[in-house]
């Protein structure tokens, strides 16, 4: 008997060495199996019916379109300036007084001759239009001549604010005949299309769009403002969230991708649309509203990719 105890003990210690690699070997082809299937943890959305408009925003300068320019109606010595620039002057306010050179000259000696001539030699000159002083050519004792300019004065009424258009945008400007206009700190003002100047600059091809505006308070001239123009839009209209849509490097395709499954993403080739406020008309294919669409964790997964839904 003692011929076959070590035998025995052998086979029993190979026996036990099989079971214990048996038993661990199952780890490591678990651990292989989910490496080469991963999954991507991915939020989900749904196609939405949303309000789109497709548009462009251009730049706006306040300006006045009229100015109104003084000029001296006799030669001699003013000798009243009743303005200073930036002034606001009403219509038939006096301006200016201007005394002839030969009054100056020969003084009161005609009316002490002759009391019923009453010669003074005055002129005053006062305002034709309401505005605001932009220009002061000359001061109180200034030797004028009969036409010389002593001020500028920009017409109030005429103030608007001219946009360049690009001429190929002409056709839009039916459907935007009330614009708003953000000025410089976020102030928003009403406007309305007032009239479109007969040329356009040679270099930009651009035409100037008169717009005229309400205001509460006076507005600066060269002031830029933004102006929004309306291209397309659409009140109803299928749409997902930007970063659902994926591109090529040369953005000419675009696909998302769609869930077939709670863990698998199919590449879905789409033909993209209009784009406003982040979010991105879907042309086609129509989608149904159950349908479930890789919004966040879609970038850079292949067709058929395996993935995780998690909460947003």
């Amino acid at each position: 008997m003692k011929r076959y105890s070590k035998p025995i003990t052998v086979l029993l210690a190979c026996v036990f060495a099989m079971a214990i690699y048996s038993c661990g070997g199952n780890a490591p082809a678990a651990d292989e199996e989910e490496v080469a299937n991963p999954q991507t943890p991915v939020t989900v959305t749904t196609i939405a019916n949303s309000a789109l408009a497709d548009s462009i925003e251009l730049n706006a300068t306040s300006t006045f379109m009229q100015k109104n320019y003084v000029k001296a109606n006799a030669i001699g010595y003013l000798q009243q300036v009743n303005i200073q620039p930036g002034h606001y002057v009403e219509k038939g306010q006096l301006m200016f007084v201007i005394k002839t050179k030969e009054a100056q000259s020969i003084g009161n000696t005609i009316n002490v001759l002759d009391t019923t001539f009453k010669f003074s030699g005055i002129n005053r000159i006062r305002a034709a239009r309401n505005g605001y002083v932009t220009d002061l050519a000359h001061q109180v004792g200034d030797y004028v001549q009969d036409g010389d300019q002593l001020a500028t004065i920009s017409d109030r009424e005429s103030f608007a604010f001219v946009m360049q258009l690009p001429y190929e945008l002409k056709s839009v400007m039916a459907a935007n005949q009330n614009i708003t206009l953000t000025l410089p700190g976020g102030e928003k003002l009403s406007g309305h299309v007032a009239s479109t100047m007969p040329s356009v600059d040679t270099l930009s091809q651009t035409q100037g769009i008169v717009i005229k505006v309400s205001s509460s308070h006076p507005i600066p001239e060269n002031l830029v403002a933004r102006a929004l123009i309306i291209k397309t839009a659409k009140s109803s209209t299928p749409a997902l969230p930007k970063s659902a849509i994926l591109s090529n490097e040369t953005q000419d395709e675009f696909w998302v991708m769609k869930l077939i499954n709670d863990t698998t993403a199919v590449k879905t080739p789409v033909k993209k649309g209009i784009q406003s406020g982040g979010m991105i008309e879907i042309l086609s294919p129509r989608f149904n509203p159950t349908d479930r669409i890789a919004v966040t964790g879609n970038y850079g997964l292949a067709d058929t990719a395996k993935v995780k839904i998690v909460k947003p």
